[in-house]
């Protein structure tokens, strides 16, 4: 049943197109929403009042003390965004936010409907059981998205939009130039907005935060510079004196910089933005929710997943919406290959408690894009009875029965061109492990059926089924992405040049090339530093061997100068980088000798690893293996490293 509305539906707006409130406070237990503007206590009263109306208006006893307190505890604080309802749920009562969902879910649909991203455990253990990361609300994820949050935090109390409101704080920020704008209010106007501001800035919410707080004034202005006025008994001129009294004092106590509302000033909007996340909230964001790498921050969009209650699998709701809606953006949200991801899991695992499912929005390499299908998921998948959760990443395959039917090939043709792709690119990975490159332990092949929506609409509709690639994930930092504090510590530096020159030692070896691009794939987001308990390098793992056997034929030596490139890099990081420099190229021969080594002693078993597989000379991989073989046997490792070091761009010394 649809739910009583105390004001209007909370995404009505006015003849400017602005929301008419900014936020609303649900009543799960007496299915009763409030909407009348203000701020979240004096919604709760409007409520108290109307049930104690109720109550004189049926001839019974009046509420008690308890009674009312019950119901403010029992209510649930939301804030209303431009086409969406975003709930701040209370960590100690996760099952009155779900039941306030459910309710809110009766006046919009359900993709509209989110939750604040908090820190506190037990809220994303609770929304993470029900498969629903995807409910939390978002932070932004450009420069562009940042400035339209801080645009959109706009919101009033009673009269203007005067304030940038903080959703996971429930604080109103005024900022001085805000304040410096009501001077030219007429009197009325002005008179009402300083009581407000001296009303709200001495109160606080049920989190404890201020209603109203001063931005960047710290102790040199507060709501004790307003207590000593009483604006409604002040005549004009008093007003208008008191005021000004106030703004200059604001105006002193806020830094220069933070004077002006302007995006453009970056100091200005960062410090904003913090405070409108409430700071900590920051980094209360994907990596804080699964322990990711902070190259993950802010890169992953949460899609619908699901959960298992007493064996029975539920997938979250919003698929069953999306196809009875033709919602671009649920349908975009609602990705169909997530729904054969779960079932594989489920089929696979059996005793899972939830799935949830994120889309990578964006490559984590410094590649540029290259043909074929890039779609990269991150699985967070929880067994009944173990405490450890398992994440895990899928990459769907670059060339899929898909991407063969749009180049016009038949169906069959299709399949089978998709299948040789699937061993080809199980036969790189056997490859790179058998010439020394640390791959993720567990990779494994799969697929989901999709119904053909590409560019042949002869095709369309037509079941086809698309491959992926599914590994552990890594839990590390990019090489490429290790901040210069750490490259300034020594030992951290030192660790790192042996690993990254081991790790390119074997990089070359697989010929890891870039054709389009006309480049050598390495130390660009694919190498993963793993670190020990105290901070230090302990391997480097590579997550992705895209681009290894692109190049079979051309002499190692031709790559030496890229290969100093990792070094050169970092040479104003480091503090030693002459040493720096030795320990990679030492490195770099030691691992390329050892290699070779292995080679010489077991030569059959390398030869002869791929004999089993057609070998054509056009590029076939057993073709490849059989040139990167020989381009082993000849090279001379010492004088390649030496090569590579001639190639190291020294800083000059003074």
């Amino acid at each position: 049943m649809p739910p009583r509305i105390i004001g209007e539906h909370p995404l009505a707006k006015d003849q400017r197109g602005k929301l008419k409130s900014r936020i609303a406070t649900a009543f799960p237990l007496g299915n009763t929403l409030v909407t009348l503007p203000g701020i979240h206590a004096t919604q709760r009263g409007v409520y108290v009042d109307f049930l104690a109306r109720h109550r004189l208006e049926n001839g019974l006893e009046p509420m008690s003390r308890e009674e009312e307190s019950a119901e403010w505890r029992n209510s649930v604080d939301l804030i209303v965004d431009d086409d969406a309802i975003v709930i701040r749920p209370d960590p100690d009562n996760m099952q009155l936010s779900f039941r306030a969902d459910e309710m809110l879910q009766e006046l919009v649909p359900k993709h509209k409907v989110k939750y604040l991203m908090v820190r506190d455990p037990r809220v994303r253990a609770a929304i993470k059981r029900r498969g629903e990361c995807w409910r939390i609300s978002p932070l932004p994820m450009t420069s562009e998205d940042m400035d339209r949050m801080i645009a959109d935090s706009r919101i009033a109390i009673h009269g203007e939009d005067i304030y940038y409101y903080s959703k996971p704080t429930g604080t109103r920020l005024l900022t001085y130039a805000s304040f410096a704008g009501l001077g030219g209010m007429d009197d009325a106007a002005l008179r009402s907005h300083l009581a407000e501001v001296r009303e709200y800035s001495a109160g606080v919410n049920r989190q404890g935060n201020r209603e109203i707080d001063f931005f960047m004034a710290g102790d040199g202005f507060s709501k004790s510079d307003f207590a000593e006025y009483d604006f409604h008994a002040l005549d004009a001129n008093s007003l208008r004196e008191a005021y000004e009294s106030l703004r200059r004092k604001f105006f002193q106590a806020v830094p220069c910089e933070f004077r002006r509302d302007d995006p453009a000033n970056l100091a200005w909007r960062n410090r904003l933005y913090a405070a409108l996340i409430g700071e900590d909230e920051k980094t209360a964001s994907e990596e804080a929710l699964l322990g990711l790498g902070s190259e993950f921050f802010m890169q992953i969009e949460w899609l619908p997943g699901g959960r298992i209650e007493e064996g029975e699998l539920i997938l979250d709701s919003a698929f069953d919406l999306a196809e009875e809606s033709d919602n671009a953006d649920l349908g975009l949200l609602c990705d169909e290959k997530c729904r054969g991801f779960i079932i594989n899991f489920v089929r696979q695992y059996g005793d899972l408690e939830y799935v949830n499912i994120g889309r990578i929005v964006s490559s984590l390499s410094q590649r540029d894009k290259s043909p074929g299908r890039r779609d990269v998921y991150l699985i967070q998948i929880k067994q009944r009875g173990h405490r450890q959760e398992i994440l895990r990443i899928i990459r769907m395959q670059k060339f899929g029965i898909r991407e063969h039917l749009d180049d016009g090939k038949k169906l069959l043709d299709a399949i089978m061109q998709s299948e040789e792709y699937t061993e080809y690119t199980l036969d790189r990975r056997l490859g790179c492990r058998q010439l020394g490159m640390n791959l993720p332990s567990l990779t494994t092949s799969n697929r989901i059926s999709e119904q053909y929506s590409g560019s042949r609409r002869d095709m369309h509709g037509t079941v086809i089924w698309s491959p992926y690639f599914e590994r552990d994930f890594i839990r590390g930092v990019a090489t490429d992405k290790i901040p210069p504090e750490k490259m300034a510590d020594a030992a951290f530096a030192s660790r790192f040049a042996r690993l990254l020159g081991r790790a390119a030692a074997a990089n070359i070896i697989v010929g890891r090339y870039d054709k389009l691009q006309g480049h050598v794939v390495f130390d660009d987001g694919d190498e993963i530093v793993i670190e020990n308990e105290n901070g230090l390098p302990l391997e480097i793992v590579v997550a992705d061997q895209t681009g290894t056997f692109g190049d079979y034929s051309t002499d190692l030596e031709e790559f030496a100068r890229e290969y100093a490139q990792p070094v050169n890099r970092r040479l104003s990081q480091v503090s030693d980088p002459r040493e720096f420099a030795v320990l990679y190229v030492d490195a770099f021969v030691a691992r390329l000798s050892k290699i070779q080594l292995e080679y010489r002693k077991r030569k059959r078993a390398f030869d002869t690893l791929f004999k089993h597989r057609p070998r054509d000379v056009a590029g076939s991989f057993a073709y490849r293996w059989e040139c990167v073989l020989d381009r082993l046997r000849r090279a001379i490792p010492r004088n390649l490293g030496n090569l590579v070091q001639s190639h190291i761009n020294f800083p000059e010394e003074k």
